[in-house]
């Protein structure tokens, strides 16, 4: 079962309750220290970004595409083996 936590969290100088699976958290966080930003901004962020709908449900979607579009980014390819004749 997946555990959801409930955080206060300000949002443009207002305190609000955000309810999200730790996953989400986690993931959130991730986010912010590989950008260098604080949880708060990135929220600030999606608050504006989503015109204040549901905040618990922008968030989930803008940690599952960034995490999505960080899957379709090419790593870089390890260089080839060579290729032997079969015998």
């Amino acid at each position: 079962m997946r555990t959801i936590t409930k955080r206060s969290i300000a949002v443009n100088g207002n305190r609000t309750s955000v309810s999200l699976e730790d996953e989400f958290w986690q993931g959130l966080r991730e986010i912010a220290k590989k950008e260098g930003r604080a949880i708060t901004e990135l929220v600030e962020q999606i608050n504006r970004e989503t015109h204040n709908v549901n905040l618990s449900s922008a968030i989930r979607v803008f940690v599952l595409k960034r995490f999505r579009a960080s899957a379709d980014t090419p790593k870089p390819s390890s260089p080839e083996m060579p290729r032997t004749k079969n015998r």
